[in-house]
Order: C-alpha cells, then structure tokens, then sequence
C-alpha cells in the first residue's frame, strides 16, 4: 500500500462571509519522495528571493515569474492536487440536505476530497490551523473516517500545522485560492481581475489543460477539481 501525506487548506468555507464560492484542496506528497520535494521546493523559494509564506492573499505581481516557476514544479514533480469546488454557495439547502448544519455540509465535503485517497492509500494528513475551532475539526474528521475503519485504508496520523511551518499547505492554499479567486471575479459584483493574477490564472489554467472555474475529469489524477452544484432552491 501506498504511503502519502495531504496537506489541506479551505478558502471562503464560512457560511455567511458573502463568497460566491468555497474551496477545500490539499497538496499530495508521496512519503518516499517527501524530503526531496521539501527540499526542491525551498531551494526554489530561495532561487526567486521568496523566503516570505506563500498566500494567495499575499500575492504580488513582482513575485509572478516566481509563482509560474511553483507551476512549473509542480506539474514537473510527483506531488498532486486535488479539490473541492461549491458554487454557488447561496443555494446550499442545509436544512433539506444537511441536517440543518453548515458544519455537517462542512465535513461532508472533507470526506469527498480525501475518500479516493484514503481508499486505496495510508494516509499522514496535515490541516492547517485557522482558528480556535481547528482541534474540534481535526476530532470530528477522524471520527468520520474511523467509523468506516472496515473500508478505508488506516490513518498513520492526521493533525495540525501551521502553514508558515509547511511549503506544501502554502502551495495549497495558492492554488484553491486562485481556483476560489477566478469563480469570484466571474460572479461577483464589483469584483474584477488583478492583471497579474489574471496572467497567473491563464498560465494554470494551460498548465493544467483545464478551466478553474469548472470541474476536471473524475479520473484526473494530477490536477483534480471536484464541482460540487448544490441544487436550485424551491
């Protein structure tokens, strides 16, 4: 059985913050090749003078070469991506679906993104810590996964990091935040593109061979986006 690690982050997850959207993505890093891909990835921070946390919400347009050399990595190396999309949140029926939880729906969507993985692999999984709530969450999600015990592959360990501490919850939270950033310029008013966003967004989008605002293929192994359309309100 395989051993990997997935380094989870959320974007715009928060039930009322007013986003057309929410991303929850990680970054997978098979643990043969785990130190080699750390290290790859510091040297590179290092190479473009960017010793800074990667954010999205830190972008600079003086740092664009630096983030298309992060993709060019990334689609270079063993480490894969995969997320889920929703949009648009304000037609989530929690109380018809959810069991009147924006939470239940919250940890409905971690169990899709990490199933396939934890299926067929063993499985560290790292979160990133955002608020005081974050020990709850890390409880909850084990809890999901280890009633099925009888039908996923066994967690070798699953907990907290900060992401200043781990290059790989930074690209992750790079990359659903662009994914996040695109469905919000596209539906939201007054919103529009920063042009060296946008040049970051369009070098993804061909680096991928798909659109951020749309699902990819199931079976898309490198680059997995999963479109969640909750239904139309009656």
């Amino acid at each position: 059985m395989k051993n990997v690690r997935l380094f989870l982050d959320e974007t715009s997850h928060l039930e009322h913050d007013g986003h057309y959207n929410m991303c929850i993505g990680y970054i997978k890093v098979p643990e043969e090749h785990y130190d080699e891909l750390y290290h790859s990835f510091k040297r590179l921070k290092l190479q473009y003078h960017s010793p800074v946390e990667l954010k999205w919400n830190k972008f600079s347009k003086s740092r664009l070469t630096y983030y298309k050399a992060l993709v060019d990595f990334f689609f270079e190396s063993e480490l894969s991506f995969r997320c889920v999309l929703v949009k648009p949140k304000d037609r989530l029926n929690h109380f018809e679906f959810n069991e009147g939880s924006h939470d239940n729906f919250y940890y409905k969507m971690i169990y899709f993104l990490i199933k396939k993985s934890v299926l067929k692999e063993s499985c560290k999984i790292f979160i990133d810590i955002k608020d005081t709530r974050s020990r709850g969450k890390l409880k909850k999600i084990t809890e999901i996964f280890q009633a099925k015990k009888n039908v996923f592959a066994p967690f070798k360990r699953i907990q907290h990091l900060r992401s200043e501490d781990n290059v790989f919850i930074q690209l992750a939270d790079f990359f659903i935040g662009a994914i996040s950033y695109k469905g919000r310029v596209l539906n939201e008013k007054d919103f529009s593109y920063h042009p060296a966003k946008k040049e970051f967004i369009e070098y993804l989008e061909l680096k991928s061979g798909y659109s951020l605002d749309d699902g990819t293929v199931p079976w898309e192994e490198k680059f997995n986006i999963f479109d969640f359309q909750p239904r139309q309100k009656i």
